[in-house]
């Protein structure tokens, strides 16, 4: 059956539901509307000025079947193209049109749903007889049953069938949708536990039937970039093999497109894989993995036919399927026929024959025309059977050789599970002798940051005794270069002086005492103690000039240099004046003077040099 054909039987159902006198005509102005929403849905440009040529107004009365259906096919079927709409859609909008004022209430409110009575409408227009008005004779009701039944997992009982339609002999040239649906819903042609297992049922059909899938399962299929395996539902048309996430088929991810030269076979067992099979194309290979044997040779033998109907040009596989069953039944009404005929002529010839010869050639007929279509069944029948066993056991030696390859296949991977394990074994002791490696190296890496650690604080200390030693050296100088500027004052001092300093007696040393004992004792402590400090920096400070001033004096020939005892009055350290300490002295003294605010008397020598 054509597209255009498949189309003109809802087309049928939307015109008979406009004739509300069941006249057969409709009004002008409701085809219009009828037009546009044909328009609509079929995605066909409206042409606006031949519909109003059409149904011009100078045309009396409403327009009749026959009076539409050359503007019907003229402008709107012939431009019809498959795949260019939505034919469900499009069969909604005639099952609205024509449920408003045909379907009962009653049918909804049985066993049959809204949904249910929709895919139900489709699927009786599939499948009627193409004579108008539509109906659905027996055997097409019996295989659309069984299907339903199949689907729910049930066996079919046809014993309700043939009691309705021994009760109504009107139902036995053919049901309407309407009585169909009406029957089912009541529960007279199908025994249901379910209205949901039932729904589930019709749907799988529907999808199956009216949408041209020949098969649909979850596979696991090989990635084309990333080379790993993913599950992934199939669904199986004749022009194409989609796969999506999951079975609610809202998310897609390919199309396998089965174009001309598009081939499937089997591959061997590989990377731990079983049942596996590849569909061919011009433009790349896809691998497949079934979960078993059986599916595997269901799914290769599925895409064969797929490719078998793309190449013969057809878009269904249930279409050619009721064109075989409707061509078995001509043939075997053919058949009765001829029988009928062959019957009426050995009848009429019988007269020519006296009386007891006409019975006994009637009698000696009768069996042989029953014994020639016993025999013609008989060896139609065996030669079926020879070929369904052939089949049988082609597919038997063809799942032996792949049992045969699995058990290969097996051992094989026992061999390489052997191989991996030993190999897992070693790598797990080179593992365990890394992992003490790494700790041992964390533990000499943590022994030299300790290291490092020390060196830098012992690094920091020494910087910051150099800066140290840097401030003294900087203050040294400094104070040097103020001894400097004061030397020659001191050489004069000196020259006078240096008779009673050189040699000092024990006499003034030995009055020097009591006068420096007597001032303490009449001074507060904190005096005292300022007056010594500044006496002993004084006494350094003249040790140091005398020292420095015989250096500065130049040495003549024959000239006897008197060694001068110079007592000291501070701590050595080798036998020598340690830079250091005197610096550190000197500061003290310095520093308690200005803090007291407390001058020293002068010494004697110093009272002499003035006097």
């Amino acid at each position: 059956m054509d597209l255009k054909s498949e189309l003109l039987k809802s087309i049928w159902y939307a015109f008979t539901s406009l004739d509300v006198e069941q006249s057969g005509k409709v009004s002008k102005s409701q085809l219009k509307v009828l037009s546009h929403n044909l328009y609509t849905v079929l995605n066909i440009p409206h042409d606006h000025v031949v519909l109003e040529e059409h149904f011009k107004d100078d045309n009396d009365g409403p327009v009749s079947n026959q009076g539409y259906m050359p503007y019907l096919n003229k402008y709107i079927l012939a431009k019809a193209t498959e795949g260019t709409f939505c034919k469900e859609t499009f069969d909604d909008l005639c099952w609205t049109m024509t449920s408003k004022k045909n379907c009962k209430p009653i049918i909804q409110q049985g066993l049959c749903s809204a949904k249910d009575c929709f895919k139900l409408f489709c699927l009786f227009n599939l499948l009627s007889e193409d004579r108008y008005p539509l109906v659905i004779i027996q055997p097409e009701i019996e295989y659309l049953l069984t299907k339903i039944s199949n689907a729910m997992s049930l066996e079919w009982d046809g014993s309700a069938l043939e009691e309705l339609l021994s009760q109504n002999a009107a139902l036995q040239d053919g049901m309407s949708v309407w009585e169909f649906l009406e029957h089912l819903s009541a529960g007279q042609l199908l025994h249901v536990e379910s209205k949901e297992t039932f729904s589930l049922a019709v749907d799988d059909v529907f999808m199956e039937m009216y949408h041209g899938i020949i098969k649909k399962g979850y596979l696991l299929k090989k990635g084309h970039v990333r080379r790993n395996w993913q599950e992934r539902w199939f669904v199986l048309k004749p022009s194409s093999l989609m796969y999506y996430v999951n079975e609610d088929l809202k998310e897609k991810k390919g199309e396998v497109l089965l174009e001309e030269g598009s081939v499937v076979e089997n591959l061997s067992d590989k990377e731990g894989r079983r049942c596996l099979f590849c569909v061919n194309t011009p433009v790349r290979t896809y691998e497949m993995s079934a979960s078993d044997m059986k599916q595997r040779v269901d799914w290769v033998q599925a895409i064969q036919t797929a490719l078998r109907l793309r190449a013969e040009g057809k878009s269904s596989l249930h279409q050619e399927l009721k064109l075989s069953r409707r061509k078995q039944r001509e043939i075997l009404q053919r058949s009765q026929n001829n029988q009928s005929s062959h019957s009426e002529t050995i009848t009429v010839e019988a007269p020519q024959h006296s009386a007891p010869e006409q019975q006994g050639e009637t009698k000696s007929s009768e069996p042989h025309i029953e014994s020639t279509t016993q025999r013609e069944v008989e060896a139609k029948r065996i030669e079926e059977e020879k070929q369904e066993r052939e089949k049988q056991q082609a597919i038997q030696r063809d799942l032996e050789r792949q049992l045969e390859e699995a058990k290969e296949a097996k051992e094989k991977m026992t061999a390489t599970l052997t191989e991996m394990a030993k190999e897992v074994q070693q790598q797990k002791k080179m593992i365990h002798e890394l992992q003490l490696t790494q700790v041992k190296l964390e533990e000499a890496l943590n022994a030299q940051i300790h290291a490092r650690l020390e060196e830098d604080g012992i690094r920091q200390e020494l910087e910051r005794q150099l800066e140290e030693e840097q401030k003294k050296l900087v203050e040294v100088l400094l104070y040097q270069s103020q001894l400097e500027a004061s030397a020659p004052r001191s050489q004069e001092d000196s020259s006078t002086t240096t008779p009673p300093i050189n040699q000092p007696t024990e006499e003034s040393t030995e009055k020097e005492i009591p006068v420096h004992e007597s001032t303490s004792t009449a001074t507060p402590p904190d005096i005292q103690r300022s007056e010594k400090s500044s006496q002993h920096n004084t006494e350094m400070l003249k040790n140091w000039t005398i020292q420095h001033n015989h250096l500065m004096k130049p040495i003549r020939p024959g000239d006897k240099v008197e060694h001068v005892p110079v007592k000291s009055t501070c701590l050595r350290q080798g036998q020598a004046l340690t830079s250091t300490e005197f610096i550190a002295k000197v500061q003290t003294g310095i520093t308690q003077e200005k803090g007291n605010g407390y001058s020293p008397s002068p010494t004697e020598e110093e009272e002499e040099q003035d006097s």
